[in-house]
């Protein structure tokens, strides 16, 4: 019995050290990097640049030719509630599917777990109406931001998706998607904040010293499939047009969580 009894406590003792070395010490006033990577595809099939063949809700066949879109604003929402906000200047970046090195957005975080993730799909109106010197590097109009920039309208288009099709009168379609309801149109906001939940599929652990990926797919195929049925029969061109808002209201269900790599 004794022998028992002595074998139960030293199997809770040996329970109870392994429990607290699985929780990692965090140090909120120390940073570690975290990555977050935009991996596009098509339904379950990553996306192909040009060679690609795919269908629409429609039924309609399409290919993409290009795809780039802006991610800004980032805050990330530990266990316990508390909300890190990335500094803005910090938090702009332009995802080229055709430059793999613009895929992951890279930050250094306070150490500590996180729950959720929010960005905003889109540059916010603040930012598309500051002086030219204080818009560098991606949002630059002459730079990196030169192909996604109205310059007659003086603003960012957020999301560029071209490609052709079949069904398309002009062989292709190209839908460029803006409006931070400002200037021409004071209606026209297609600016959506995505929040994520990050507990279902793995929580990041963000530690000094230690390299911690955030993993999300974004699927075009939403894009036609929302809570409205896109057609590229029927709309082969949008651009800054009242119907850009169907587009902008189907894309915001464009990111989904995969998983994250620890």
């Amino acid at each position: 019995m004794k022998r028992l009894i002595f074998s139960s406590i030293l199997f809770s003792l040996v329970l109870s050290s392994c429990k607290k070395e699985d929780v990692p010490d965090y140090n909120t006033n120390v940073k570690g990097p975290l990555s977050v990577e935009f991996d596009n595809v098509v339904g379950t099939t990553d996306l192909q640049l040009v060679t690609g063949n795919y269908t629409n809700a429609s039924g309609e066949s399409f290919k993409v030719t290009k795809l780039k879109y802006y991610v800004s604003n980032f805050s990330f929402t530990r266990l316990d509630g508390t909300i890190y906000t990335v500094p803005q200047d910090e938090s702009y970046f332009l995802i080229n599917e055709a430059d793999a090195s613009t895929h992951e957005a890279e930050f250094d975080l306070p150490e500590g777990e996180y729950k959720s993730v929010s960005f905003t799909l889109g540059v916010d109106s603040i930012r598309s109406t500051m002086d030219i010197s204080m818009r560098t590097g991606v949002l630059d109009p002459t730079l990196d931001g030169g192909d996604m920039y109205w310059g007659w309208n003086s603003g960012y288009i957020f999301f560029k998706y071209e490609g052709t099709s079949p069904v398309s009168a002009m062989g292709d379609y190209l839908y460029h998607i803006g409006g931070f309801g400002g200037y021409s149109s004071a209606t026209l906001n297609n600016i959506k904040k995505i929040s994520l939940d990050l507990t279902a599929r793995g929580t990041p652990k963000v530690k000094s010293g230690k390299l911690t990926n955030i993993h999300l797919f974004a699927d075009l195929l939403k894009v036609f499939d929302g809570p409205s049925t896109v057609s590229i029969a029927t709309h082969p061109m949008v651009m800054f047009d009242a119907y850009s808002a169907t587009i902008a209201n189907n894309y915001v269900r464009l990111f989904t969580h995969d998983h994250t790599e620890n």
